[in-house]
Order: structure tokens, then sequence, then C-alpha cells
């Protein structure tokens, strides 16, 4: 029996990554509660929601490779998270002007017929602009990012925002670390070429 792939996300964002690999998927949102636990690392809640989405979705599925995503925000040593409104996107992004953010992008590939799971952490850095408040205002007007850790979409006007950025998969500032998950599936017989 052949094993569906599934995205445990409902993101057009990671849904368009997923879709430059070439292989048929499915995408169900996992609906699970994404709040970081009391004295969790921004990395541990990161893995810890990626491979909460994917066991989520495997409750479903028993016979899938599905991949779970998460990602976490943080600049010395503060947590951003989804701002979910205006006001919050304002504050985080005043906040990051002239500072180095660290995207901390979690993966997990979970195998729910043998409950096989590789999870990993792929970091991306990320210098913002020193940006006005008018500037931040005219993105925000734009863009409307609340549902992005840290309120800015690097693959959209988003990228205005920032002066520098360096990591070894681009594709992890996105969501999606598009290079560790070629790996994690060759190492469950899936070849993307």
């Amino acid at each position: 029996m052949q094993r569906s792939l599934i995205l445990a996300s409902s993101s057009p964002y990671r849904q368009e990554l997923l879709a430059r690999l070439g292989l048929p998927f499915e995408s169900i949102s996992p609906e699970i509660d994404e709040s970081p636990l009391a004295g969790e690392q921004p990395q541990e809640t990161a893995l810890r929601l990626a491979q909460l989405k994917a066991k989520k979705i495997a409750e479903s599925n028993p016979n899938a490779l599905i991949i779970g995503c998460d990602q976490v925000a943080t600049s010395d040593g503060v947590q951003l998270g989804k701002p979910m409104s205006h006001e919050n996107a304002v504050k985080q992004l005043q906040y990051q002007r002239g500072r180095r953010v660290t995207f901390h992008s979690a993966l997990c590939l979970y195998n729910s017929a043998t409950k096989h799971i590789q999870a990993d952490v792929v970091l991306y850095d990320v210098e913002f602009r020193n940006l006005t408040d008018a500037q931040i205002e005219n993105y925000l007007r734009i863009e409307e990012p609340y549902n992005c850790a840290g309120s800015a979409k690097s693959e959209g006007l988003g990228i205005a925002l920032i002066a520098s950025m360096t990591g070894s998969d681009p594709n992890a500032l996105i969501g999606l670390p598009l290079i560790k998950l070629i790996t994690m599936l060759q190492n469950e017989q899936v070849n993307v070429i």
C-alpha cells in the first residue's frame, strides 16, 4: 500500500514550498494549541509543536508520511510569536528594527505506519533595517502579516524590512526547510528526483 504525504498545516506559503518538490500531497490543518510551555526554550517550543502537529494528523491517517512544521522567532532572548493583530505587529516591528532576529524553523517527518519520527530545527538569522514608524505602518497596511512569526513575510513585501539574511536554507525562513525535508524523505525511501 502506498503511503500518502500530508502537510500538517493550512499555511499557503508552506503548501507552495512543498509543491516545488513535485510530490503529490494533501494539506490538513492540525488545530492544536500553539502556546509555549512555561520555561520552554524557543527551539524546544518549535520542535514540540512540529511533532505535535504531525502526530495529531496521524490519529486519522494511519498510513501516511506527515510533515509537521512550526516556527518561533527570537531576538535578544525575547520570543516573537504570531502577532494576530495590527497593534501587536506594530510593536513587534518597532522592537525588531535594527536588530538581529533568529527564526527557529522546526521540521518533523512522522511515519504514522511505523511510528518512526525524524525531527530537527533549522536556524535562520535576519537583520532588520532601522525602519521608521511610517514604513512599518505602510508595510503592515499592504502586507497584513498577522499570522507570521515576527510579523515579517520575506516571500512578499517583507523583504523590504530586511538588511541581511544568514542561514543554510532560505526556505526555513518561510517556514518549511526543504533541504532538511528532502533528506528526511530519502530516509523514508521517497526520492524527489
